[in-house]
């Protein structure tokens, strides 16, 4: 025994496997470091995404709407409608670029212009009814498929760590932004 109450053999062991470092290789195996965790945590998750995506970007890419186009349809169904002012201001983008995109959309009857009811003058941008019918019923479908698809062929305990995986993770992050 050594005087801090350690075995000699397992100091002796401990200085055969030292690496020019003087980091054990008992050591490294057991702590990653924090950066390549928070790396490959941020590579996996940024892959998952992308995956749960796929199917809702093929929709999109297939109604064939050019990038801004694609950009006010999103501003547009997030909100119940706006002035071509303000989306030009959501969208970082010329009032008379912002009025060409809205015309091709209206053209293709994606949106329309609803005149304002407190002030006649305005009108106010807003998405179709057939647009809204496929966002309640075909949008959520969309997001949910890829991970539906995997977590029916996963096992029940599979199933159980993921979720608290991911519950985890959701805990940890929202502690470390209170």
């Amino acid at each position: 025994m050594t005087p801090g109450g350690v075995p000699r053999y397992k100091c002796r062991i401990r200085r055969i496997v030292q690496d020019t470092s003087g980091t054990t290789v008992h050591d490294k195996m057991r702590k990653p470091k924090l950066s390549n965790v928070v790396r490959e945590l941020d590579r996996d998750l940024r892959a998952v995404r992308q995956i749960i995506n796929r199917p809702i970007e093929a929709v999109i890419e297939s109604g064939g709407l050019t990038g801004p186009q694609q950009s006010a349809m999103r501003v547009l169904v997030e909100s119940d409608g706006l002035s071509l002012k303000d989306l030009s201001k959501e969208l970082g983008l010329a009032h008379s670029t912002v009025s060409g995109i809205v015309d091709r959309l209206e053209k293709q009857g994606l949106v329309k212009r609803q005149t304002d009811e407190a002030d006649r003058r305005l009108a106010r941008l807003v998405v179709t009814d057939p647009v809204r019918k496929f966002l309640r019923e075909t949008w959520q479908v969309l997001e949910m498929h890829p991970l539906a698809g995997a977590l029916r062929t996963a096992t029940p305990a599979e199933r159980e760590q993921v979720l608290q995986g991911v519950r985890t993770l959701r805990r940890l992050l929202e502690r470390g932004n209170e």
